[in-house]
């Protein structure tokens, strides 16, 4: 059995100094010894799981390099990196490059004039990749990156600002298997999900915006934010063992479990062979 292995970052220089989804409160701001706490609380759970955690150096002026799920992202030993939409998160960039660079892996750099960012916005499902656009990513990184990894992409249209990334709505679970809030998607989007995923574990929308979607899966392991009561119930009536972990301070930017962490060996849904 595989050992799992995912990138995290220390919120060493988080706080929210700037604005640029709807969670986001310059005046509201975040707690950093809460925020310590609760990141280390999500590292410990995952070494308790048996994953390999590795960590990139925090970066003064860059708080938001703890989501490292918007880093790029990995497909066997490539790592195709992000080009973000809005530059206080494009400076993180070339800290995610040299990292993945002496780390093993060939970093791919999409076209210029394509947004992309990463994981944030492309998860497999079995051989599938589902692309989130429209709000942070487009349409034609999705198709560059298709082609450039021969793997269908469907691309699904982002339509509720406060889901702004497909990890903060979609979560696959298992080849075959997901959940999802359907009031983040389009009806075509809806419909794309419904025909190429058998089984599809719909989300309320109170749970949805706690980021119930935003979770990481570790084999049957499936952690979330705490609060989201229905979706843990469902996660266990599937036969997952559900986690529940405050992550209210990564919140506060737009994040949960899933955007603090990049899995570096493949999800546990996706088929790359």
């Amino acid at each position: 059995m595989r050992t799992p292995r995912i990138l995290m970052c220390s919120p060493d220089y988080y706080g929210i100094e700037y604005e640029i989804n709807p969670w986001m409160s310059k005046h509201r701001g975040s707690t950093p010894e809460r925020a310590q706490q609760q990141w280390r609380k999500l590292y410990e759970t995952l070494v308790g799981l048996g994953v390999k955690v590795e960590l990139m150096t925090p970066q003064p002026g860059l708080p938001d390099l703890v989501f490292t799920a918007n880093a790029g992202l990995v497909f066997h030993q490539r790592f195709y990196s992000s080009r973000f939409r809005h530059e206080v998160r494009a400076r993180e960039t070339p800290h995610f490059d040299a990292w993945a660079a002496t780390h093993g892996f060939e970093v791919y750099t999409l076209p210029e004039g394509m947004y992309f960012e990463g994981a944030g916005d492309a998860l497999f499902c079995g051989k599938i990749l589902f692309a989130g656009y429209r709000i942070r990513s487009d349409v034609r990184g999705h198709q560059w990156l298709g082609q450039s990894i021969q793997r269908l992409v469907l691309p699904l249209e982002l339509i509720n600002p406060y889901f702004y990334h497909l990890d903060t709505c979609f979560c696959p679970l298992a080849p075959g298997e997901a959940l999802y809030f359907p009031g983040a998607f389009d009806h075509y989007g809806q419909r794309v999900l419904q025909a190429h995923i058998p089984r599809l574990l719909e989300v309320s929308e109170s749970d949805a915006q706690r980021f119930g979607c935003n979770a990481v899966v570790v084999d049957k392991t499936v952690i979330i934010n705490a609060g989201c009561d229905k979706l843990s119930s469902d996660l266990a009536s599937w036969g997952y063992r559900p986690v529940s972990l405050e992550l209210g301070e990564f919140i506060k930017s737009g994040g949960s479990a899933k955007c603090l962490t990049l899995r570096l060996d493949g999800e546990e849904a996706a088929i790359w062979d």
